[in-house]
């Protein structure tokens, strides 16, 4: 009995050591299993930024431009004849006063020559009808001859010297008609297509021209603004000069400047626009009629602007705003007031410091307080132009 007892307690003391190995197995197994349930911190987000530069920014008011000749002339005769020769070819440059048509001469050749005929046969009638007026007052002072006579001679010099001046008056259309047989370039200019070849015979002041000649050099190019531009581009052109630049599109990225130079008396209402008119050189002829350009006329220069791409503002409810990284490469949310848009870069009146950097790319992954990783030179991408 006694055996069995003593059985019994060894058995309870081994039943009181397994028990608490289980327990210490299970408390280690129950703190491993509560330190993996602590959440691990995530991923820094790949993103682009661009630090905020404060730099001079044009004040610009961009449309869409006509490029038009400085001056079309339509040439045509003012008579008519057969047409002797064309003096240029088509689509040539001419100067103002090279010879472009000759009409054939002949019949106005002859015309002025008839006409100096007769001067010259007036003028020998006037002499004589002078000589005889004083013939006549010597002798009326004698009372040789009588009042009525003497009256008569002198009526005849007065018709003839009508005569002669009506004759010096032919003589002068004559030549008038015989210069229009030679047709020069009123202006300096390119012609256009040739509509009369020699041979053909021309009428006066027909409705059909010969050529059309447009002058390239200077050269217009006109545009429209809203009329809600109106006081302030009359307030700053009263000031002195306002620049007007123009994309070409050659592929080289080349700017032409111009200079304003004509406002329309009236704005359209049917647009609720107003007409303006560049003036370029367009020495090289960059510049041509019917041609679509992207206009800038330049209004002023804002300095110290604060400036961001574009790709860093981002639209909410509340309006725009950016994310801004601070100094523990985390993020915040920051709201902006856009003052206006040029081209890829956004002037930024309210909001931003210079030097802070915004993020251009990767917000779409972003929350306030995230993590990021800058994944470019923050410094060069701010200072890109």
């Amino acid at each position: 009995m006694r055996g069995i007892i003593q059985m019994g307690s060894r058995g309870h003391s081994s039943f009181k050591a397994v028990l608490s190995v289980a327990l210490i197995l299970f408390g280690v197994w129950s703190c491993s299993e509560g330190k993996s349930q602590v959440p691990k911190p995530k991923p820094a987000v790949p993103v682009t930024v661009a630090a905020v530069m404060k730099k001079t920014i044009p004040l610009d008011i961009t449309a869409i431009g006509t490029v038009q000749e400085y001056t079309t002339v339509a040439i045509k005769s003012r008579v008519g004849g057969e047409l002797l020769r064309v003096h240029f070819r088509e689509g040539q440059e001419v100067s103002k006063g090279d010879l472009l048509f000759t009409i054939d001469p002949r019949p106005y050749e002859a015309a002025l020559a008839e006409a100096k005929a007769k001067l010259a046969k007036d003028m020998a009638l006037l002499r004589k009808a002078q000589e005889d007026a004083r013939r006549y007052a010597s002798l009326i002072e004698k009372q040789v001859v009588s009042q009525e006579q003497y009256d008569q001679v002198r009526a005849n010099l007065a018709s003839l010297e009508a005569t002669v001046k009506a004759d010096e008056a032919a003589v002068e259309s004559a030549k008038l008609q015989l210069s229009y047989c030679y047709i020069y370039s009123p202006v300096s200019g390119r012609t256009g297509s040739l509509l009369a070849h020699p041979g053909n015979i021309v009428k006066a002041n027909d409705e059909k021209s010969l050529v059309v000649i447009r002058q390239l050099e200077p050269i217009y190019v006109a545009f429209s603004v809203p009329e809600g531009h109106l006081p302030l581009i009359r307030s700053k052109w009263s000031k002195g000069r306002l620049p007007v630049l123009v994309n070409i599109s050659d592929g080289t990225g080349r700017q032409l400047e111009g200079e304003l130079t004509f406002m329309e008396n009236t704005v359209d209402v049917t647009t609720g626009t107003i007409l303006l008119k560049a003036t370029f050189p367009n020495k090289d002829r960059s510049l041509w009629p019917g041609q679509f350009v992207n206009v800038r006329l330049r209004l002023e220069e804002e300095p110290d602007a604060l400036v961001v791409p574009s790709q860093a503002i981002q639209t909410g409810q509340q309006g725009a705003y950016v994310f801004v990284v601070k100094g523990d490469s985390t993020v915040e949310i920051r709201p902006v007031k856009v003052a206006r848009t040029m081209g890829e870069e956004v002037v930024v009146s309210q909001g931003l410091q210079a030097g802070e950097q915004v993020v251009t790319e990767g917000q779409i992954r972003l929350v306030p307080g995230a993590k990021v990783e800058v994944k470019n030179n923050p410094s060069q991408e701010g200072s890109s132009p």
